[in-house]
């Protein structure tokens, strides 16, 4: 019967000397884990018995004798034949299905730790993908013991999570069931405290507001808002432009103008301009709207 067997880096194993090319047999029966030449039939049980250590000496084997099967994995023979030394990199396919990987019993490619089945792992026990930490079953998560994915924090079941023991979704703070918690044990979402079970009021413009964070997801107006145009260009005519304009832009003689990049305050401003009054009350309908904040933020004068 063939089989693997690992050996100390003196080809040692419990202090009997071995041989690559050499047999070796007893009289007697064997018995596991009491006498007899012990073996595994598959590679990667051996390292259940040695660690996965390239300093070892690893060997196909030949057991030639009686054979006797116990726990784990072992077998053991009373006749073995050394056939040959195994190089790490043979071990390292023989262990691994995947491609790359330095682990063992790793079934995706190019991971580090062990027992993976996915891709690029450098823990252990990860069925996930991109996994830096441990017992992972999501994907790119940098830390252990998460079943969701995107989590930089440890023991999370949700997604996106950068702190610890999170059921829910992109929090940053511990032991939240709810969504987008800054604090810890929140069974609510959009929470910065800690233990609350209802959804709390935000400030807007600097003052207390009846609105929560979710009713200004869902708003009209943040729908409006979030329309303003960004990296806008405008073609400008050599004759609309200015003289610093055309000093910085000699080639508008060639062209007849030049592209001009609209600042974002100035993208804002023009947006506002071709806004409907009805659309603009919506926007000024945000309780404790302030023109002078506003206008601090968006870079928009709601007076023009």
């Amino acid at each position: 019967m063939k089989g693997y067997k690992v050996f100390e880096p003196d080809w040692t194993c419990r202090g009997f000397q071995y041989k690559e090319g050499e047999t070796y047999a007893m009289e007697a029966s064997p018995i596991p884990c009491a006498r007899g030449f012990h073996f595994c039939k598959n590679l990667a049980d051996c390292f259940s018995y040695y660690s996965f250590d390239p300093n070892n000496k690893v060997a196909e084997i030949e057991a030639i004798g009686d054979i006797t099967s116990g726990d784990g994995g072992k077998s053991c023979t009373n006749k073995i034949s050394i056939v040959r030394e195994m190089t790490w990199e043979e071990v390292l396919q023989t262990v691994n299905t995947g491609k790359g990987c330095t682990g063992l019993c790793n079934t995706g490619d190019r991971n580090t730790g062990n027992r993976n089945t996915g891709d690029r792992n450098t823990g252990n026990r990860n069925t996930g993908d991109r996994n830096t930490g441990n017992w992972n079953t999501g994907n790119w998560n940098t830390g252990d013991w998460n079943t969701g994915d995107w989590n930089t924090g440890d023991r999370n079941t949700g997604d996106r999570n950068t702190g610890d023991r999170n059921t829910g979704n992109w929090n940053t703070g511990n032991w939240n069931t709810g969504d987008w918690n800054t604090g810890d044990w929140n069974t609510t979402s959009f929470s910065s405290g800690c233990f609350c079970t209802e959804e709390s009021k935000i400030l807007m413009f600097n003052r207390q507001s009846n609105w929560t964070m979710k009713d200004w997801l869902r708003s009209e107006a943040r729908s409006l808002l979030c329309q303003i145009p960004h990296n806008v260009v405008e073609w400008i005519w050599s004759d609309d432009m200015t003289d610093e304009e055309k000093e910085a832009h000699p080639e508008h003689t060639t062209t007849g103008g030049y592209l001009k990049i609209l600042e974002e305050a100035e993208n804002a401003q023009n947006w506002w301009s071709g806004l409907s009054e009805s659309d603009r009350n919506v926007i000024r309908s945000i309780p404790n709207f302030d023109p002078a904040i506003f206008k601090q933020c968006t870079g928009i004068d709601v007076n023009k």
